[in-house]
């Protein structure tokens, strides 16, 4: 049993107010249900994973800029 291809092919329904089918739909355009949200969610995880990337490069910044600072110390 492929088990991709029955998720691929099984639906379900969410429910939204109008006023956010509205608002999607706009943002959507011509796309499907299915591409519209596959790219939002492949974009917000982009988005995540870039801020995720900049934090861990200032905690490691700042844990060199304190190593760096205690070598000196003990130096002198």
């Amino acid at each position: 049993m492929n088990y991709k291809f029955i998720i691929m092919n099984s639906r379900t329904t969410i429910t939204i107010s109008k006023e956010t089918k509205l608002a999607l739909e706009a943002l959507k355009g011509d796309e499907s249900w299915d591409e519209f949200l596959l790219r939002i969610i492949a974009e917000v995880q982009r988005i995540r994973r870039e801020k995720n990337r900049e934090r861990l490069s200032e905690l490691l910044e700042a844990e060199f800029e304190e190593v760096r600072v205690k070598k000196w110390a003990r130096e002198y």
